[in-house]
């Protein structure tokens, strides 16, 4: 009887164990798996792809004029300039915006401050001249050049093209400050996610202490290989690595920001933030007058917009810098490592300390 019983009851248990599992069981069982994330993170990558793609298609591909400040000097009077004007209004899909200036010192003083990217005046044998600056943009050099030639052969109108202000040599398409910008800021927050990853005992202090060490080393580096080992941009060295360091060190404290708010999830916000939306809007590859309309004012508020503008203004325009860009980088590492030090017990990474009673009463 006993072993009947004995053998009856290890009967039910072996048929409660070989049950099929509930639904809700199931989703328990997934959901304390590493298949979760590891779907999660699926689905996160091929988004990505495809928004990286077409953030950079929809900003690149098909640059339209919207807006092209230009500067018209009216003294001496440019003969047949109404009907150059009106020629380039129709070519440009009405997108240039003309400001009247007296002379040419004033345009081009206007044209060294970046308030305009192009000067109509007379020229010396009775048509026009037009004065582009490749270094304000090499699209929108390109196009107002290209337009002009066409509306003076359609209007009669002889037409003389200049760029008054172009890029370096080693740089004909002006890419290359926009790609150590993006290096800068790409390898910025990789930074901090290897310090997460392979330093995660580091306290707050010392996290931001050597996310600045590496961003000082990095843009030293950059700097230095495009320069000195390349010399495909002739830098003026230091302020351009100091711009460098800052766009690192900011685009570190950026993910070391979101890693506090969102623990492991903090890439999906920096790489939307800074690349996804910042780097196609920095204006570096298509110029802000190019760009939708949208994406050219929000850029000058990011960093990678900032880092261009403050890099491109210190090679190009040494005279006529502004302080907008270094405001804008420091606003978002100022945000970023109050946000760390605020909340920085939430931050994944640390080493626990022994409390001092403790280590009294040991």
């Amino acid at each position: 009887m006993s072993g009947g019983g004995e053998q009856g009851g290890s009967s039910d248990r072996h048929g409660a164990h070989g049950r099929p599992l509930t639904l809700r069981e199931r989703w328990e069982a997934y959901k304390n798996s590493p298949f979760l994330p590891a779907t999660v993170l699926v689905l996160i990558v091929a988004a990505a792809a495809g928004l990286f793609a077409g953030s950079y298609t929809y900003a690149m591909a098909n640059p339209t004029p919207h807006r092209i400040p230009a500067a018209l000097v009216t003294q001496p009077e440019v003969e047949r300039g109404e009907a150059f004007v009106a020629g380039m209004e129709k070519a440009l899909d009405a997108s240039l915006e003309l400001h009247d200036y007296p002379d040419v010192a004033d345009a081009r003083r206007a044209l060294d401050e970046q308030k305009v990217f192009a000067i109509v005046r007379a020229s010396a044998d009775g048509g026009v001249a037009l004065d582009v600056a490749g270094a304000s943009g090499a699209s929108v050099a390109e196009l107002l050049g290209k337009a002009g030639i066409e509306v003076g052969d359609a209007t009669g109108v002889e037409v003389t093209v200049r760029d008054v202000k172009p890029l370096q040599r080693g740089d004909p398409r002006g890419l290359a400050l926009f790609y150590i910008s993006l290096a800068a800021v790409i390898m910025g927050f990789l930074g901090a996610i290897q310090l997460s990853v392979h330093a995660h005992g580091l306290n707050p202090a010392e996290r931001i202490a050597f996310t600045v060490a590496y961003a000082l080393l990095g843009g030293f580096a950059i700097a230095a290989a495009v320069d000195w080992w390349l010399g495909a941009v002739d830098l003026p060295f230091v302020q351009s690595w100091l711009i460098l360091a800052f766009t690192m060190f900011t685009s570190g404290m950026v993910f070391t920001m979101f890693n506090t708010l969102m623990g492991r999830w903090a890439m999906i916000p920096t790489w939307g933030v800074m690349v996804l939306l910042g780097n196609p809007s920095s204006g570096g590859a298509v110029s802000w007058p190019l760009l939708p309309s949208a994406l050219g004012h929000i850029g000058r508020w990011l960093p990678p917009g900032a880092s261009v503008n403050a890099q491109h203004t210190a090679v190009y325009y040494q005279g006529h810098q502004f302080v907008f860009p270094y405001l804008v980088l420091a606003a978002w590492a100022l945000v970023s490592c109050t946000v760390f030090w605020v909340w920085r017990h939430r931050h994944p990474g640390g080493r626990a300390r022994t409390p001092e009673h403790a280590a009294a009463a040991t």
